[in-house]
């Protein structure tokens, strides 16, 4: 099978800095990462030092994205940024305790943005309600974002398929279509 890009798959900052530092050094040091499975802060609940952790990584990002760019290995390279799911959009927790503020899971309406590797770039697909609770506009359901990153990647996500306990399974199921509208 034919992979004709190579992969630099990002879902979290410290897999992102270690593929930054791999592949393109930015110019500011890496610093630290958040830690693993530590969630970004929030701006409503983030410290100044967690505001500052913020910029840095994604100044970092940023210089990952334009040193690709530069090098022209960003048509070649598919760059994703996101988690495995949102946050609600408001805080809770008692508002006397701030170290215990947080924010709970929330799978209905999150964000995670796509560069390079086939991607249309300087387009916005999506939108949530203006309290970020719900998918107002263009909902993309995980089997569809799956398919597309896989059509991305050069695979047919209808004939990509894994065998488990004596049965073959496809990743997006029996469902999942292409995204064309965010394809370059």
């Amino acid at each position: 099978m034919n992979y004709p890009l190579r992969i630099s798959v990002f879902f979290g900052l410290v897999a992102a800095l270690a593929v930054a530092q791999q592949t393109a050094p930015p110019p500011q040091p890496a610093g630290r990462g958040a830690g693993r499975g530590a969630p970004a802060p929030s701006a409503i609940t983030a410290k100044p030092e967690e505001l500052a952790r913020i910029k840095e990584k994604t100044e970092q990002i940023e210089a990952l994205v334009k040193d690709l760019k530069a090098r022209g290995l960003l048509d070649e390279t598919l760059v994703i940024w996101g988690g495995e799911f949102g946050r609600t959009p408001f805080l809770q927790g008692n508002l006397n305790d701030r170290p215990k503020w947080g924010r709970d899971h929330h799978p209905y309406a999150f964000t995670l943005w796509m560069a390079g590797g086939g991607v249309k770039s300087g387009i916005t697909y999506g939108e949530s309600d203006e309290f970020g609770m719900s998918v107002a506009k263009d909902p993309v359901h995980v089997h569809d974002f799956q398919a597309t990153l896989l059509h991305l990647l050069g695979i047919d996500h209808e004939r990509l398929t894994f065998k488990f306990q004596g049965r073959y399974f496809r990743l997006t199921d029996v469902h999942g279509q292409v995204i064309a509208k965010i394809l370059a």
